[in-house]
């Protein structure tokens, strides 16, 4: 269980170094939306547990950033809420929800493979 916990504690320190890389990377003139999701992968694999429901929960928390961090950087002109942002996710770019899915699969694959 100490293991799970040391994996989450890297997750979130991954998102949260991601989330603030997007936005450096961005103010250098790049859109790299699948930081903030990858990172958060890296930093769940730096420990290597035996649990089957962490690379879910890793992939569902990728993905819940990489849209949280869209809304950040580009909400909707009509309503900039949270809750308008969800509701219309359909009206993303294709290489907006591209870049959330591979952030997703990243944060998946990467504790999966680690695991013991």
């Amino acid at each position: 269980m100490v293991r799970v916990a040391t994996a989450l504690v890297g997750a979130a320190a991954g998102g949260a170094l991601g989330y603030l890389g997007f936005f450096w990377i961005l103010s250098q003139g790049f859109y790299a939306l699948v930081l903030p999701g990858g990172l958060l992968g890296l930093g769940a694999g730096v420990v290597r547990t035996s649990s089957r429901w962490l690379p879910f929960l890793c992939a569902a928390a990728a993905v819940a950033l990489g849209l949280f961090t869209e809304w950040r950087y580009r909400p909707f002109v009509a309503d900039p809420s949270l809750g308008y942002f969800v509701a219309h996710l359909h009206h993303l770019q294709p290489v907006t929800l591209l870049l959330v899915a591979l952030g997703g699969a990243v944060a998946f694959c990467v504790p999966f493979r680690r695991r013991i």
